[in-house]
């Protein structure tokens, strides 16, 4: 039986960015959605947010998240995450799901520009009172996969980019996740991801694994068991090794039975026969949670 499940659904999640039916299966999860919100001026510099179901009797803070999803810097819509939003909204989480400018319109730094430009807005929104109902957090915790994962990676690690929105770091986020991320970024070796990082001539200061000492808030590192498209023992493993180095808060988990494109897909209930993405990340941020 599960065979017969797999074939579909491998060759829907062929691609970075999970399609149709992931996100219509994640439909079982309904959620009030609050689209289109603009950080920025230029049309991919929005966000979705999706709210939880909160009895607003209770007393606690609803944990606040932004993820950003992957694609190489190239590609990838926050309309295709949506079964992220839903699923951790089902958890109980605020969860903001931010588009950024992608190459060949931009190269690095704008799309890390962008990714502090939407954690900005969502503080905004949760200091302005318009989510009160919902408690919100005051900090927020990033989660990203693959290519998103390196953006949540540099805003947690480099305090340059959350400055540069007028934002401290200790003050705006609790922990970070990163999901099968490349934070040892150099020599690039996949063709459509040199020009982002203008190879060879790679920017100063743009290795989330250089500014392990700069850490100031705890992460989680989800790996999958077979990735071939980022090296999980030059990445995940390298850094949680230098951020244990370091004397800084780090777990990492890795999921059976998950490559570099399931381990995120997990979080739709149509991947329910792999080990889920979703309880460790619900530990962690509930756990960091004001």
């Amino acid at each position: 039986m599960k065979k017969l499940i797999w074939l579909p659904i491998a060759s829907i999640l062929s691609a970075c960015s999970p399609l149709g039916l992931v996100n219509g299966v994640s439909h079982v999860y309904p959620t009030e959605i609050r689209k289109d919100i603009a950080y920025g001026d230029h049309d991919r510099q929005k966000l979705d947010i999706y709210l939880p179901d909160v009895d607003t009797a209770e007393s606690t803070t609803t944990p606040v998240v932004v993820f950003f999803y992957g694609g190489s810097w190239n590609s990838g819509s926050r309309s295709d995450y949506g079964f992220v939003g839903r699923r951790l909204a089902h958890e109980g989480f605020i969860v903001a799901v931010a588009d950024y400018r992608l190459y060949p319109e931009v190269a690095y730094p704008e799309f890390l520009h962008d990714s502090a430009g939407a954690v900005r807005k969502v503080s905004e929104i949760i200091q302005s009172g318009e989510l009160a109902d919902y408690r919100p957090s005051t900090r927020v915790t990033l989660v990203g996969h693959s290519a998103g994962a390196y953006n949540a990676a540099m805003l947690a690690l480099d305090p340059l980019w959350l400055s540069q929105q007028s934002l401290v770091r200790e003050d705006t986020l609790n922990g970070w996740v990163g999901i099968a991320g490349p934070y040892d970024l150099y020599p690039i070796k996949i063709e459509e991801v040199k020009p982002v990082f203008f190879h060879p001539d790679y920017p100063d200061d743009s290795n989330p694994i250089d500014f392990v000492e700069s850490s100031v808030v705890p992460s989680l590192l989800l790996v999958p068991e077979d990735d071939d498209l980022v090296d999980p023992q030059r990445n995940t493993f390298a850094l949680a090794e230098k951020l244990r180095g370091a004397n800084k808060r780090v777990a990492v988990n890795q999921l059976a039975g998950t490559s570099h494109t399931t381990i995120i897909g997990t979080m739709s209930p149509i991947l329910f026969f792999k080990e889920g993405s979703v309880q460790p990340v619900v530990d962690f941020v509930r756990d960091l949670s004001d």
